[in-house]
């Protein structure tokens, strides 16, 4: 399925039948002010970024300027507001799943809600939307408007399982390998998997919060099925949440060896060259002194007097390192 906006700014509409399905589809954004009918449940999802969809919800969607404004916000963190007595925003996040995406960059998915329409806002492609429509299309969708919303959110969420577990299985194999002191787990470069998480639990945490308070939402707005739904959906999300923040300790941990491994092994290299640095000095003071251009040098007239110095040092350099061995130094 496509999913492209037309010239309006309309990517797909329809008219909910009350039976899981379509009583028919919507070619272009109606004036809701003479257009729609009051028994009518219509369901608009719209390209926010279009000017002809900006246009429409300003003069002809029947909201006021306020929830205009804040369903184009340019950048939006996961929240729930209610407007009078009979309507909702959203601002949900979906996993980013577009090709060529880091799945951390996750998409935005602002909705409106009230007892005859729902608009849904998106600027890059959510499969969410397109599932849910998909549902709608084979006749087994919503049959009213808090139902399409619930399933909205379920298809946005069903995703994270997928996503989590990618993260998780990364995570796994480095656990290997640093069990098995492999050479690969320290060249690993464990930021970018503590950024995924980081920027995953930032939505999800909030976006909790509200599946629960929509979960304890009063009035006639969902039935108690309904409410066993989203009590679901708050435990599958608070789970969620959980496993990141566990799998953020992980990685804490995993990046705490890799630290420890390399300060190991700059304090032995350090090592090496303090003992290495104790074998020459000795030597290079004897060097420096047989160096010096005055007179008077034993052995300077000697045919021998290298090879004995020569042996000095060599006997000297064994000296040290029986020293050396018997201190326990090497």
């Amino acid at each position: 399925m496509v999913d492209a906006p037309q010239d309006s700014g309309l990517i797909f509409g329809g008219v909910l039948d009350g039976r899981g399905g379509f009583l028919r589809m919507l070619e272009s954004l109606p004036d809701r002010h003479t257009e729609q009918a009051t028994d009518e449940h219509l369901w608009l999802h719209l390209e926010r970024t279009h000017v002809a969809a900006q246009q429409w919800l300003y003069q002809h969607s029947g909201l006021n300027e306020y929830v205009c404004e804040l369903l184009l916000e340019e950048n939006t963190r996961p929240r729930l507001v209610k407007v009078g007595d009979d309507a909702l925003l959203l601002f949900l996040r979906g996993v980013n799943l577009n090709p060529g995406a880091d799945m951390e960059d996750m998409v935005s998915l602002r909705i409106y809600v009230d007892r005859h329409m729902l608009i849904t806002l998106r600027h890059r492609p959510l499969r969410a939307a397109v599932d849910t429509r998909e549902m709608l299309d084979a006749g087994r969708g919503a049959r009213d408007l808090s139902s399409l919303l619930l399933d909205l959110t379920e298809n946005l969420s069903q995703r994270i399982d997928s996503s989590l577990l990618e993260v998780e299985d990364s995570i796994d194999r480095l656990e290997d390998q640093a069990d098995e002191n492999s050479a690969d787990f320290h060249r690993q470069v464990l930021t970018p998997q503590r950024r995924r998480v980081a920027s995953l639990r930032r939505f999800l945490g909030p976006q909790r919060d509200i599946f629960n308070q929509l979960q304890e939402l009063g009035g006639d707005w969902f039935t108690p099925q309904q409410h066993k739904r989203w009590y679901e959906l708050h435990n599958d999300l608070t789970r969620h949440v959980e496993e990141l923040d566990l799998l953020r300790e992980r990685i804490g941990f995993l990046q705490e060896l890799q630290q420890r491994f390399m300060s190991e092994r700059m304090n032995r290299t350090l090592y090496l060259l303090g003992i290495i640095s104790a074998l020459f000095l000795p030597l290079g003071f004897v060097t420096g002194l047989l160096g010096i251009n005055v007179g008077g040098m034993p052995g300077a007239e000697s045919p021998w007097g290298f090879w004995i110095a020569l042996g000095l040092m060599l006997t000297l350099s064994a000296v040290q390192l029986i020293v050396f061995r018997r201190l326990r130094w090497i």
